[in-house]
């Protein structure tokens, strides 16, 4: 049986993840101005100095640029006191300049796991584990057979 903190954060992660599917940058950017704290710790590579919920920001709007078709599609979550994690399916057409490549037209499907950490309601801290071998693989940025 769920806590009505565990209720809470899935719910606050739903409308994260539906922001993100709606490739919307400016509404993208408005939901994680509600749902992420600002200085939200966030645990993955990213492509620019900035940190907490800019840096997530960034990461999207790279994403969206990338991949202009982007769809996440959540697979699992778990919820447990302040944390909740999500198993994610990725795809998307590479339209975009992505990690220095130009455009390639090509589909490519991914996988992703995040955990989030919870704090008077809002996202606090990210892990996030992805796929990056896979990503350039079918990228074309590693050869197919490596």
């Amino acid at each position: 049986m769920s806590t009505a903190q565990e209720t809470s954060n899935k719910a606050t992660f739903a409308r994260f993840h539906d922001a993100g599917n709606t490739r919307d940058a400016e509404l993208v950017s408005k939901t994680f101005d509600e749902v992420v704290a600002p200085n939200v710790l966030f645990h993955a590579p990213v492509p620019s100095e900035a940190t907490g919920v800019q840096a997530l920001k960034e990461v999207w709007a790279v994403l969206l640029r990338a991949f202009p078709d982007i769809h996440v599609e959540v697979e699992e979550v778990i919820a447990e006191g302040d944390k909740l994690v999500s198993r994610n399916t990725v795809t998307g057409t590479h339209l975009g300049e992505f990690r220095g490549l130009p455009p390639t037209g090509r589909s490519m499907t991914y996988n992703e796991i995040f955990v989030f950490r919870f704090d008077g309601g809002r996202i606090a801290e990210i892990w996030g584990v992805v796929d990056v071998f896979s990503q350039m693989r079918q990228l074309g940025m590693i050869p197919e057979g490596f």
